[in-house]
């Protein structure tokens, strides 16, 4: 049995979420304003362990494993009321992935087990009950830890000099023939030969295409699952992504050159009522996405995927914004790129330029000091 106790007091503060390892153990995190009951799941060479967080305060659930390091897999089970027509749709035999997880591994597996509801029926009404653990990745607790060598490198171009060079960090080096093979199409392959070709044609930043972790779409990156963890697949070490992340943004800026994320946060990869149960939909649907007022059984599809993620919630507009705090400060990125950037500030009403999400944008400290370029 494994013993989680209440979370380190914070002096007021809020508790963060996700998994912080504080070098004696993990304080796990997760939000849910509709669930009854959560349990952490661990993952190692012997099975699964369940174990419930024991304390709930202002709609998050979090406990405190000590002796629990990085490299520990994990994820969620929640509980509460399947009740589509509602807009719930908890299943506890769906393992879920952490939205704050810094790290994941493992593919998905398009098995049946993966959806809430019998996929052979075609009815999201119903309920199904088989274990989808073995089909879907899990998350990763990660060291944060990384020597910058000084002070942060962001780099700071004026708007007016700014030259901005897209690509694609899988096929912009996956055929390099100077490259060693494993580099090619990880973010080492960004090394700093490729990285001297790029300086060489007179541009001031580099903007790459989505590295969020997404579900497998041919590696386009479009259907984004977990909004603060560099995909692993693009890695030459799995178990070294967010490090060999930063190593790629230390060498982009050693050169002179701004990193710019293209990123999707105006949808996820869950689909809509028909789609698989993978995080957001199993942890808090109606919380986290938006739902027709009338019939909450289905999603309003502005995006054209599916789902709209709900960025009129509170805790929602906080968890993109602490997403895009994360990869400024932790990763030292220098601006972003937002896909269909419109549908961000979307309410009920229509596009709103005085939106929650917008308002939470401009005044950020933070995000004040970097580029913000919204796709129209």
């Amino acid at each position: 049995m494994v013993a989680i106790s209440k979370s380190p007091v914070r002096e007021g503060l809020p508790h963060p979420r996700g998994a912080t390892w504080d070098g004696k153990g993990v304080n796990f995190a997760l939000f849910s304003a509709h669930a009854t009951r959560v349990e952490l799941c661990l993952f190692d060479e012997t099975g699964e362990t369940r174990i419930d967080l024991p304390e709930y305060t202002d709609e998050i659930w979090h406990g405190y494993l000590q002796d629990v390091h990085p490299g520990t897999a994990y994820g969620y089970r929640v509980h509460g009321p399947y009740e589509p027509a509602s807009g719930h749709r908890f299943n506890p035999s769906k393992l879920l992935l952490d939205p704050y997880a810094r790290g994941h591994f493992g593919n998905l597996t398009w098995d049946p087990a993966i959806f809430g509801y019998h996929l052979e029926s075609g009815d999201d009404t119903t309920f199904d009950e088989r274990d989808n653990a073995p089909f879907v990745p899990k998350c990763v607790v990660v060291d944060p830890n990384f020597d910058w060598q000084g002070e942060p490198r962001r780099r700071a171009v004026p708007w007016e000099h700014t030259i901005i060079y897209e690509l694609h960090l899988r096929g912009y080096t996956t055929l390099h023939p100077r490259l060693p093979k494993a580099w090619r199409g990880t973010y080492k392959g960004l090394s700093d030969e490729v990285i001297e070709y790029i300086r060489s044609l007179g541009v001031t930043s580099v903007e790459l295409l989505p590295v969020h972790t997404f579900i497998s779409d041919s590696y386009w990156g479009y259907n984004s699952i977990g909004f603060f963890a560099p995909d692993p697949r693009y890695s030459h070490e799995p178990e070294q992504t967010l490090r060999e992340f930063k190593e790629m943004v230390a060498r982009l800026h050693d050169a002179g050159l701004e990193v710019i994320l293209d990123v999707v946060y105006n949808h996820t990869a869950e689909g809509n009522e028909l789609g698989p149960t993978l995080s957001f939909k199993g942890i808090d649907n109606r919380s986290y996405y938006r739902l027709l007022p009338d019939h909450p059984r289905y999603y309003i599809n502005d995006t054209g995927t599916g789902n709209t993620l709900n960025l009129d919630h509170m805790r929602v507009i906080e968890m993109v914004t602490d997403s895009l705090r994360y990869w400024a400060s932790e990763t030292h990125v220098d601006g972003f790129r937002f896909d269909l950037g419109t549908i961000l500030a979307r309410g009920a009403n229509g596009f709103d330029n005085q939106s929650g999400f917008l308002k939470a944008c401009s005044q950020d400290p933070e995000l004040r000091t970097v580029k913000l370029i919204a796709e129209p």
